[in-house]
């Protein structure tokens, strides 16, 4: 068929055949992959109640006052606010009289009476980024129902050289981690101790202080006590809550004690005035010479020697040796004796407040 015909006839006759016994193959490219979404993660939420985060992340909330310190019982404000636009809605979370969130700048937070010891209130905002928040440290607190001082020990007369031991109780006070308690001998601080109790709910609780003295003669009939003193800081009250126990006086009983020179002089026609003491008071017998005598109210030179006191009382008995010296002339008063004496008394006295 291709052999006759005319030459154009001819050509088209062989493409013809030729596209129709092979055909042709034509290669499109695949078109390239669409690349897959990237996932980014989360921003990381703040932790709630962290000054520290919130502060990082710019948190633009505010506390006035920024702590509080209120006894329990009594009313309690605080304000939150927010400096910022896009953080709405404002509010509290808290144990006790939460407000409704609100669209405002700021939100006040009120209590007519705290009962709550362990609260925690914190203030928060949303955005767009998340949640901010800051807490407010507030302290509850409460002084002690009671305050008292007591000797522990042996039973019995209290005798000189005895260890014994104070105790002083505190009752229900309330934080019992900012309690301090003094120990007092007179108006002198003997020791300053605080509580070693661990009270995680903050409620009222006992405590219970001990110190150890050693009695002495001076002791007898001085007063002790202990004071209990809530240190709050400065947000506390400007006078530190303070509670005093009553006033206790120890009986101490102590043996026979001359109270005066081993050694005394006195003038011619003075008194010669020696005196022992000892609680109970001893009974004493002076002797000369091994002559059982009284001391001369008017002393004269032949008055002047060794003189003897035989003291004896409850706690025992002993003796004291006086040497007199009878100096010439005459006197109403002695000087060296009385100054003596009146040490020895300013120094009780001393002793007693």
């Amino acid at each position: 068929m291709c052999a006759s015909g005319r030459p154009i006839a001819l050509l088209l006759c062989c493409l013809i055949s030729s596209a129709t016994s092979s055909p042709v193959s034509i290669f499109t490219p695949a078109p390239p992959p669409s690349p897959s979404p990237t996932i980014l993660p989360p921003p990381p939420s703040p932790s709630p109640g962290d000054p520290e985060t919130t502060g990082e992340v710019g948190c633009p909330l505010t506390l006035s006052p920024s702590t509080l310190v209120v006894r329990f019982g009594d009313p309690v404000t605080a304000n939150c606010s927010v400096s910022r636009i896009g953080f709405s809605p404002l509010g509290w979370v808290v144990s006790l009289a939460a407000p409704e969130a609100t669209t405002d700048r700021f939100q006040v937070w009120r209590v007519d009476r705290m009962t709550d010891w362990s609260i925690r209130p914190t203030c928060y905002a949303l955005s767009e980024q998340g949640q901010c928040d800051i807490h407010l440290p507030l302290t509850v607190y409460k002084p002690p129902d009671n305050v008292s001082i007591s000797f522990v020990g042996p039973t019995g007369p209290m005798l000189e050289g005895q260890q014994c031991t104070l105790q002083c109780t505190v009752e229900d006070v309330a934080p019992v981690e900012n309690l301090t308690v003094t120990f007092y001998r007179g108006r002198t601080a003997l020791s300053q101790q605080q509580s070693n109790i661990s009270n995680t709910e903050k409620k009222p609780v006992t405590d219970i202080f001990s110190f150890n003295i050693t009695l002495s003669k001076e002791d007898d009939g001085v007063q002790y006590w202990c004071e209990a003193k809530l240190e709050l800081g400065p947000d506390g009250p400007q006078r530190p809550p303070v509670v005093t126990s009553q006033n206790i006086s120890p009986t101490v009983y102590f043996g026979p004690q001359l109270v005066c020179p081993t050694k005394l002089q006195v003038r011619e026609g003075e008194g010669l005035r020696c005196e022992v003491t000892g609680n109970p008071q001893p009974s004493v017998t002076w002797f000369r010479d091994g002559q059982v005598v009284v001391l001369p109210t008017h002393s004269s030179r032949k008055d002047a020697g060794k003189y003897t006191a035989f003291a004896e009382g409850l706690l025992g008995q002993k003796n004291f040796t006086v040497e007199v010296e009878v100096l010439p002339g005459s006197g109403t008063t002695n000087s060296c004796n009385e100054h003596f004496l009146l040490a020895v008394l300013l120094i009780q006295m001393i002793n007693w407040l």
